[in-house]
C-alpha cells in the first residue's frame, strides 16, 4: 500500500490586485505589448509600479524607519511566539510587505502574544488566527 504524504503548500510570492483603466490607456498598453516592449499587460503594470516605487524610495525608507517597521518578509514562528509568551512580552507587528504567522500557531497563542498588527501589504495566517486577532488588526 502506498504511503500518502502531505506536501507543504507553496506560499504565493505575489498578491493579486484588480485595477480599472480607461479604454485609451488600456489600448496604449496593448500597443506596447504588441510591439514587444512588454510580454503582457501585467508585465507593463508591474514595471510601471516599480518605477513609481523607485522614484519614492527615499520617502518609503524614511517612513519605515520613523515607524520602526519591518520591510519585506517577516515570519512569526510558534517557537518565537511561545518565547514571547514565556517572557511575558507582547508583540506589536508592523510590516511593510508580507507578514506570515506559522500554520501551527494556535489562536490562543496568537492572542496571548500579539497586541496589534499593522501590515501594509499582506498578512498570511490561518482563518482561526485571523479571527482571534480581528480586533487587533489595523
Amino acid at each position: 500500500m502506498a504511503e500518502i504524504r502531505m506536501l507543504r503548500e507553496k506560499t504565493p510570492e505575489t498578491e493579486k490586485i484588480t485595477i480599472n483603466l480607461g479604454y485609451v490607456d488600456l489600448g496604449r498598453i496593448d500597443l506596447l505589448v504588441q510591439e514587444g516592449f512588454y510580454s503582457n499587460r501585467s508585465d507593463f503594470i508591474r514595471s510601471a509600479i516599480r518605477g513609481q516605487l523607485d522614484s519614492h524610495r527615499d520617502i518609503v525608507a524614511r517612513t519605515v524607519e520613523r515607524h520602526t517597521m519591518d520591510m519585506g518578509l517577516r515570519d512569526f514562528s510558534r517557537a518565537e511566539l511561545e518565547a514571547l509568551r514565556d517572557a511575558g512580552e507582547l508583540l506589536h507587528v508592523r510590516v511593510v510587505g508580507l507578514a506570515r504567522i506559522a500554520s501551527d500557531v494556535t489562536p490562543d497563542l496568537a492572542r496571548d502574544t500579539i497586541g496589534s498588527i499593522s501590515v501594509l501589504g499582506a498578512l498570511q495566517a490561518s482563518a482561526e488566527v485571523k479571527k482571534a486577532l480581528a480586533d487587533r488588526i489595523a
